[in-house]
């Protein structure tokens, strides 16, 4: 099991990591940081995406549809954006939010190695 500060380092390994943080979407607060730019305040973006989560939820509450969402995928011209609802009981209303740069990443292997980091992750 790894705590928050651990668990935001291992998501900084990820190939094309650019920033990673930790979000309350109920209040939108970010609990944790780690990475980011000089140009990207990644606290204004990762509280931003809070509410691309609630209007998914939102959505898949009218739909009335019996599932979750596994993760989110923002496809930039020169970004990837992942957002990745805790599952575990201990994690509701948290989502991890990474930022990859598209040319020095693999989305496939970014997003097994963040579903990977969200398992170990301990609150």
């Amino acid at each position: 099991m790894a705590n928050l500060d651990a668990a935001l380092k291992d998501a900084m390994t990820i190939d094309g990591a650019i920033g990673v943080a930790l979000v309350d979407y109920t209040s939108g607060m970010t609990l944790g940081v780690a990475g980011g730019t000089p140009e990207i305040d990644l606290t204004v973006a990762a509280a931003g995406n809070t509410d691309v989560v609630r209007a998914k939820l939102r959505t898949i509450e009218m739909l009335k549809l019996n599932d979750e969402i596994e993760d989110v995928l923002i496809t930039l011209g020169s970004q990837y954006h992942i957002i990745r609802p805790l599952s575990r009981h201990s994690g509701k209303g948290l989502f991890l939010y990474l930022m990859l740069s598209k040319s020095r990443s693999n989305l496939a292997l970014a997003r097994h190695q963040l579903r990977n980091i969200e398992e170990r992750l301990e609150l």
